[in-house]
């Protein structure tokens, strides 16, 4: 009898035993796919950064643009005596330094 309950606390010791080392596995398995995943995550942030409206130039960059943009514009309020004009050469600017911008300093083309 005592043989006998001996072998069934055995048996359930090693289901016990098995059942814990497989949720260890499972949790091993989870945990490094999250790692994989956050890794991952950062890589793409990395190459590919999101969100960030002046992300292609650098701080030079953006202010020698915007005093370009400033000269323009003082320029043509000095120079030019019609409204109409000044407004133009304005929007012109405004409207066109994207397209300069992208055929100067685009790192594309490096």
């Amino acid at each position: 009898m005592s043989k006998d309950r001996a072998h069934r606390r055995a048996e359930r010791e090693a289901d016990a035993a098995r059942r814990v080392a497989a949720a260890e596995a499972r949790t091993a398995r989870e945990t490094a796919a999250r790692r994989r995943k956050a890794r991952r995550l950062a890589v793409l942030r990395a190459v590919r950064p999101r969100g960030r409206r002046w992300s292609r130039r650098t701080r030079q960059q953006r202010a020698t643009t915007v005093l370009a943009l400033l000269a323009v514009c003082i320029g043509a309020y000095l120079l030019l005596d019609s409204w109409s004009l000044r407004i133009a050469v304005v929007l012109v600017a405004l409207l066109g330094a994207p397209a300069v911008l992208t055929m100067i300093l685009d790192r594309s083309t490096r």
